[in-house]
């Protein structure tokens, strides 16, 4: 098979017009596919439904990869740096859907998105060239006021169960985040993205039905045909071809600049769930995008900071 991997990906400064509109398009994606989960849970258990999602996904990129003539190389000293991808990616999403399992989906988003602040934070002391400066820190406070402002109806004081689950969504930010720092701090950012993608939806594959078992899971229930298009969708769509689109974006651009922009997919949620399953859309929802709209401009204003925040 021939060779088609790349040593040293071109690295830009900021985002170009390309890159903010697959940005959007993926964050549409992402909104549409918790539709998609909340839709197949009534058929599969949350743990084996995230491990067929990977286990389909996987099968999918190694297709890909044989189609296109890519070689998929873990000798170049990926494989420890990919393994470890991997198990950050298995335990993030074990502990969203066991975390939302405990709290409400408003909490649980709010927490699930302070990841762009650990990526921005992380960049600042790990990765040469993307420092967090004021004007970073003002559009992503500024982006997620804007995403509280969306889910603002359903936040109240916690009771015991949902503290768990918020704290659970949280450690899944802290991992979504770290994955992002460890992806683009190591050999992993010259690596192919089909290769990126296959090493943590490899490993996922294997943990996360295991989990599952080990919870005791009910498993499949009772499939029909709008679970399977739903399983479809997350496993063509999300796991293969976003995620191989989000990990080239991650070898070549800010990792904090791009983090910004998933503000956006909560806020697509909401409004896909609203347009799809009939869910309650408040004009909130307005002030959100628009506040979202503005922390991203913040983070990406081209314009040269001096010193950090």
């Amino acid at each position: 098979m021939q060779s088609t991997s790349v040593a040293s990906p071109r690295v830009f400064e900021g985002l170009d017009r390309t890159a903010a509109a697959v940005l959007v398009l993926l964050c549409a994606c992402w909104g549409l596919n918790q539709v998609a989960i909340k839709v197949a849970n009534t058929a599969i258990s949350p743990g084996l439904q995230a491990g067929l999602r990977s286990v389909g996904g996987s099968a999918l990129v190694l297709v890909w990869a044989h189609a296109r003539g890519i070689r998929l190389e873990w000798r170049d000293g990926t494989l420890g740096y990919g393994l470890l991808a991997g198990l950050l990616f298995a335990a993030e999403f074990f502990l969203i859907y066991a975390g939302l399992d405990l709290t409400t989906a408003a909490r649980g988003v709010l927490f699930l998105y302070t990841s762009p602040f650990v990526v921005a934070l992380g960049a600042h002391f790990l990765l040469p060239g993307d420092r967090l400066t004021r004007t970073k820190l003002a559009g992503l406070i500024v982006a997620f006021v804007g995403l509280m402002t969306a889910f603002v109806d359903g936040l109240r004081l916690p009771t015991a169960r949902e503290l768990t689950g918020d704290l659970m969504c949280f450690a899944a930010a802290a991992l979504w985040g770290a994955t992002t720092l460890l992806i683009k701090g190591t050999p992993l950012a010259c690596a192919r993205p089909e290769m990126i993608l296959l090493y943590q939806l490899g490993v996922s594959a294997v943990a996360l039905p295991l989990v599952s078992l080990l919870l005791g899971e009910p498993g499949i229930v009772a499939l029909d045909g709008v679970a399977l298009l739903s399983l479809a969708y997350q496993i063509v769509v999300v796991a293969f071809a976003s995620y191989v689109a989000w990990f080239w974006l991650v070898t070549r651009y800010p990792a904090s600049r791009l983090a910004a922009f998933s503000f956006l997919t909560p806020v697509f949620g909401v409004a896909l769930g609203g347009l799809l399953l009939q869910e309650p859309v408040s004009l909130a929802l307005l002030l959100a995008v628009t506040l979202i709209g503005a922390g991203i401009y913040l983070v990406n204003r081209p314009a040269p900071e001096h010193g950090p925040a």
